[in-house]
């Protein structure tokens, strides 16, 4: 087959990116070894993110750096044996972790974030999603008086700093939005401005059947190897070989695997992630997306059940998955939520790719002529994805980009 443009992942970053570049005229074939929303487009907490301005950095307190470090918590977990594997990814994130450059990467990541709504909305309506999505926000709930008035603070800068809608919550307000809450939760913050999706993986396949709609193809192919020929590229995959005028590579944590035989090593690191759906007892229910940050994971009311998704499990992609973290998370959310029985047998485990600045990589590969990036977005897939399509093919067809792309560009890691 020869096409145009071959877009390598159909996960909401890929199939983001092949829609927009079909908006523009260009023939795309989107190719995936899976169907289109079946990795970590699939199992995440259904958050599209307008209210995380900052990226999720390593702790600078020594205090909540000895909590990781005891490796007993839930919000992260390693294996000791994979650190030294990652040890130069690890030193990076600490350094970009620093206030003050962090403030500059957030900066940076902030006109994607601005644009993530409108960008989702657009797609929705097209492809009749609208019954996925609630535009209500989340809330971010707190175990202490104490923390309560920090995250007071804290959402009063995020209102002026970023104009943001938030709602600082005592007990009693907190339990008119959402009733079922148990008492350890003391209040809250209702982040207003962020939407939810209650099938993540269902709004990915639907983004894809729109891409078909519009007379785009998809292949389930597993692509082993990509090389330059000619003028264009040659895809070689499990049922033989194409070619192409260009190649997008959006394949998330597993991206080095083609980009490294042709000279190219980000520092890329799949964080794994579980969830587990849960019925709720009784006659209780979950309104919104509810964050226990000082515990570190999420509850998301979602088609299944609720989703009880944990935090960071750092841990070689291979590892056998385990019941450690998630178990963590799950004590500690049934102390603020009644959950009931598991829906499932065995959790769900993804990998969320992740840089060391926090920062995706998005535009052309600089060494190769018609070979393109897209991925590395770790929590934010989902928040990001169509805005990150919408980027990348307004570099590919020529046009002035929405946002700057140079913070994202592969250069800072070659």
């Amino acid at each position: 087959m020869t096409s145009e443009i071959f877009v390598l992942g159909a996960g909401i970053v890929g199939v983001s990116v092949a829609l927009h570049l079909q908006q523009r005229g260009r023939n795309v074939v989107l190719v995936d070894r899976n169907a289109p929303g079946e990795g970590a487009s699939f199992g995440n907490a259904g958050l599209i993110e307008r209210a995380s301005v900052i990226p999720y950095a390593i702790p600078r307190d020594w205090r909540a750096l000895l909590g990781h470090a005891s490796n007993r918590n839930a919000a992260v977990r390693y294996d000791p044996t994979f650190l030294p594997r990652i040890a130069p990814w690890l030193l990076g994130y600490w350094r970009a972790s620093h206030p003050d450059r962090l403030a500059t990467i957030a900066g940076e990541l902030l006109p994607l974030i601005e644009a993530c709504l409108g960008e989702h909305e657009r797609l929705v309506e097209a492809a009749g999603l609208s019954h996925l999505l609630r535009r209500d926000g989340w809330i971010e709930v707190v175990r202490s008086a104490a923390t309560l008035d920090e995250a007071g603070r804290r959402s009063s800068e995020m209102r002026s700093g970023y104009g943001l809608v938030s709602d600082v919550l005592d007990r009693q307000a907190l339990a008119r939005l959402e009733p079922a809450l148990l008492p350890a939760a003391v209040g809250g913050i209702h982040w207003r401005d962020p939407f939810t999706v209650s099938d993540p993986g269902a709004l990915t396949k639907g983004y894809a059947t729109l891409f078909e709609m519009r007379g785009g193809t998809i292949r389930r192919e597993a692509v082993s190897r990509i090389a330059p020929e000619g003028a264009g590229w040659r895809i070689v995959t499990e049922n033989g070989s194409h070619r192409s005028g260009a190649v997008v590579v959006a394949l998330g944590a597993h991206s080095n695997t083609l980009l490294s035989p042709l000279g190219y090593r980000v520092p890329l690191v799949g964080k794994r992630g579980y969830h587990m759906h849960f019925r709720p007892e009784g006659e209780a229910t979950l309104r919104h997306a509810v964050l226990d940050e000082e515990i570190g994971y999420v509850m998301s009311p979602m088609a299944a059940g609720i989703r009880l998704t944990t935090g960071v499990d750092l841990a070689a992609p291979d590892a056998p998955a385990n019941r450690i973290q998630l178990d963590r998370a799950e004590r500690r959310a049934r102390e603020i939520f009644p959950l009931g029985k598991p829906v499932e047998d065995k959790p769900w485990i993804g990998l969320r790719p992740a840089t060391p600045d926090m920062k995706p990589v998005i535009g052309p590969a600089r060494r190769h002529p018609g070979l393109w990036l897209a991925f590395g977005h770790a929590h934010h897939g989902l928040t990001l994805g169509p805005a990150t399509g919408r980027l990348l093919a307004e570099l590919m067809t020529g046009e002035t980009p929405f946002a700057d792309p140079s913070p994202f560009d592969i250069a800072r890691f070659l």
